[in-house]
């Protein structure tokens, strides 16, 4: 099975079990969604959205959020772990949306990844979900399973983002990241991984080990 064929055994397996993903983050606007988003850095889903709505509910505007302190900001969020640094760039971030960007996100994924604590996952997952543009962006789990499934051999999330890219066509990209994240929880974990229950892996030759 080449890589062509694998990639339209791909699409049609998930289209048939995750048709319509949603973002596993709770978010009401591109706002939220960024914050969101920035705050599941080493950190679960399931995590982030049980402490969102604790700091919504004191802050959901990039004006309303720098009327808190960065230490105010850290105590909120302390359990998504690395509070101090992601509070200081959830502050400095809102700032900076209101003094360049008129209180809101940007767009791009150029100015997105200027903005403090913003790195190119974040940004291309608020690009897909709050703009429609499609981007790949790749975690652990993308990154995990285009190993496994020997769609990529490459070494950091950057060069599997690149080989899937080009595997896939880019009117794909906005829910397939979606649905191989969803996939890989469900069927196709890091531990525990059992070959013959997972829909991909018992039919696609394991040729590439992964962790």
């Amino acid at each position: 099975m080449n890589k062509k064929d694998k990639a339209i055994f791909i699409l049609n397996t998930l289209e048939k079990l995750f048709p319509s993903p949603s973002i596993p983050l709770s978010h009401v606007d591109s706002y939220t969604l960024l914050i969101a988003v920035l705050l599941s850095a080493q950190s679960t889903d399931a995590r982030v959205n049980l402490i969102t709505p604790i700091l919504f509910a004191k802050a959901k505007t990039p004006e309303e959020m720098i009327k808190l302190s960065p230490e105010e900001i850290g105590n909120i969020i302390r359990p998504c772990g690395l509070g101090p640094t992601k509070a200081r760039a959830i502050w400095h971030l809102s700032k900076m949306l209101i003094d360049i960007y008129e209180g809101k996100v940007p767009g791009s994924l150029e100015d997105l990844e200027k903005l403090p604590g913003v790195g190119h996952k974040t940004a291309s997952v608020v690009l897909i979900q709050a703009f429609g543009i499609p981007a790949f962006p790749v975690d652990t789990h993308i990154h995990r399973c285009a190993k496994r499934w020997g769609l990529s051999k490459g070494t950091n999330v950057v060069q599997t983002e690149n080989d899937l890219k080009k595997l896939f066509p880019k009117d794909t990209w906005i829910k397939l990241h979606l649905q191989i994240i969803y996939f890989a929880r469900t069927y196709c974990p890091a531990r525990g991984h059992v070959i013959e229950k997972c829909p991909i892996c018992r039919v696609i030759p394991q040729k590439v080990s992964a962790p």
